[in-house]
């Protein structure tokens, strides 16, 4: 009698074991970081793919798990009743019952699966080739059992099988990244990503350099006043245009210039500007960043000129303006600095009315919305339905706006400042002074 007691309680103990095993194994494979599991793969560590072949078919693996667990806690739960009601007879189900219920909560349960949150990388390799073989051993019951489950799903007229959309994956992944935001040191990482992530979503029209910014050379000048226009620019590649800046005939390199200056021995009148610039390329507005890089890429180009439906000239876009999207500002010893943002100690900035929205966004992580408008003074005259004054304030997206000067019907001066979601006003209408 005490023998089969001893041999009852042993058999229990290790039901328990087998029980906080499917547990753990549980919580580790479906919390293992998919990302490492799939960087050992490639390093050709061997249970790693077998993390990430049990995962790929993670129907399979939550079935045998269910169907394992359960089994191995029914057998100690009724092993357990079965010994009780021999001592205390039918008082020995509720006994069997409490003892059993805080037996698998505590060691079958809580405590494998904490251990395996803290460790699931560790622990999901550790266990991978084991489950494989449980899978493959269970294979046949899981099987019928997804059977069973699909069918049911069929008369509810439930999908089981939706699998995430290319939108939901984006945002899986922009979750994945704002999950570091608390990190400061890894905060130009997090805007690199979010960048790459919106190239889609951004067109040209608004990183491009306007028009009225453009420097451009007019194709009629002589040779000498040419190379003296490309020689006082800050950049490589000019626009030529001739008879009105609108119509632009070329795009001209400077090395191209200097090497056809060379080969003229300094005898400019030689020189045919034109037949040295390149066939200009002309792109619509409309053409989104990423489309945009590939086509440079196939190009091997580096710079377009936009234009509008009309073919009317907008502006330009280089390689650079694209790749500055993703990496931040990139500045040489020949770029002209232009002073747009200035912080005040208080948090508060000071911004052109020229500052595009996304540069203040990547600059400061904050979220201020972007589809109606590229730049800051375009945001303040669509949420304001008016060219606003000289010292009027408005509220609106969490953020203080507080026009400092205007010139003419253009807004060149804005202090921005973020509010406390206490004190921002209801968003049925901005507020405004002045």
């Amino acid at each position: 009698m005490e023998t089969a007691l001893l041999f009852s309680i042993c058999v229990i103990f290790v039901l328990l074991i087998f029980s906080a095993f499917f547990s753990g194994s549980e919580t580790a494979l479906t919390a293992a970081s998919r990302p490492r599991m799939h960087a050992l793969e490639l390093e050709g560590d061997h249970r790693a793919e077998l993390v990430n072949r049990l995962f790929d078919r993670k129907e399979r693996l939550i079935g045998a798990i269910l169907l394992g667990n359960n089994l191995v806690n029914i057998m100690a739960s009724a092993l357990a009743t079965s010994i009780l009601i021999g001592f205390f007879g039918e008082a020995g189900v509720a006994y069997a019952t409490l003892v059993m219920t805080l037996l698998v909560l505590i060691f079958a349960e809580v405590l494998p699966k904490t251990y395996a949150i803290h460790h699931a990388d560790r622990m999901a390799l550790a266990v991978a080739p084991v489950m494989r073989v449980i899978v493959v051993l269970l294979a046949p019951i899981t099987l019928a059992v997804q059977a069973v489950v699909r069918a049911t799903l069929h008369l509810l007229r439930i999908k089981g099988d939706a699998s995430l959309s290319p939108d939901l994956s984006e945002a899986e992944l922009r979750g994945a990244i704002d999950l570091h935001a608390g990190e400061e040191e890894e905060r130009h990482e997090r805007q690199m990503l979010r960048s790459i992530l919106d190239l889609a979503d951004v067109e040209v029209e608004e990183i491009m350099t306007h028009r009225r910014s453009v420097v451009m050379v007019d194709a009629d000048l002589s040779a000498d006043r040419i190379v003296e226009q490309v020689l006082a620019s800050p950049y490589t590649r000019l626009p030529l245009w001739r008879g009105k800046p609108e119509n632009i005939v070329g795009v001209l390199h400077a090395k191209a210039l200097l090497r056809a200056v060379r080969a003229a021995g300094g005898e400019m009148e030689k020189l045919n500007v034109t037949a040295i610039a390149a066939k200009p390329w002309f792109i619509p507005e409309t053409t989104d960043l990423l489309s945009q890089l590939e086509a440079f890429r196939d190009r091997h180009a580096h710079f377009a000129i936009v234009v509008d439906e009309y073919g009317e000239l907008l502006g330009i876009v280089t390689l650079e303006d694209i790749l500055e999207e993703i990496v931040g500002e990139i500045a040489d010893e020949h770029d002209v600095e232009v002073e747009g943002v200035s912080q005040l100690p208080d948090g508060a900035c000071v911004v052109d009315g020229s500052v595009t929205i996304r540069d203040l966004n990547r600059k400061f992580e904050w979220r201020m919305p972007d589809e109606e408008a590229s730049t800051v003074a375009g945001l303040v005259l669509h949420e304001a339905r008016r060219i606003p004054d000289v010292g009027q304030v408005f509220v609106f997206h969490g953020f203080r706006f507080e026009i400092l000067d205007r010139r003419r019907n253009q807004i060149t001066s804005i202090k921005i400042a973020p509010l406390d979601s206490e004190s921002e006003p209801p968003p049925e209408a901005p507020a405004s002074k002045g």
